[in-house]
């Protein structure tokens, strides 16, 4: 388990910069006048990179609650971009509907896969007709021009 008085508050410091989002790593350094070959032992040490993980997981949560809020917004906006008169922005729309929730799919937490015989979710039936139909009249476009 993490000991987190183990650190010093140079090594704190310059994790919270670097989650802070502001500056890159080497900037970090050398704002805190950490030498490279410090810093990559302090990557090498139990304690740090604990509370690294720690923090990068915490971080990766936030942002899939961000994600999370926002997926009907998404899900519903790219339902209108199927309908969309230009037909390479609707035929991508399309294709992100059909391969959303898709095992392997990268819209899934990394930390919650999805069990091998899960199902997709069903599409409604006028949904899935245009999706076919839309795929169906781009793929007869590309035929023609082959």
């Amino acid at each position: 388990m993490l000991n987190e008085t183990k650190l010093t508050k140079k090594q704190l410091v310059v994790i919270e910069d670097l989650f802070a989002g502001e500056l890159d790593e080497q900037k970090i350094l050398e704002k805190h006048k950490v030498a490279r070959r410090l810093y990559d032992k302090w990557l090498a040490d139990e304690n740090f990179t604990e509370e690294f993980e720690r923090r990068l997981k915490l971080a990766h949560r936030q942002s899939e609650l961000i994600i999370a809020r926002y997926a009907t917004v998404a899900a519903a906006k790219l339902v209108q971009l199927t309908e969309s008169e230009n037909q390479e922005t609707a035929r991508k729309a399309c294709l992100d509907i059909i391969n959303y929730l898709r095992p392997g799919a990268t819209t899934t937490s990394v930390s919650e896969e999805k069990p091998e015989g899960e199902r997709l979710p069903e599409l409604p039936p006028e949904l899935a007709g245009r999706l076919l139909a839309a795929l169906a009249s781009t793929q007869g476009r590309e035929n023609n021009s082959a």
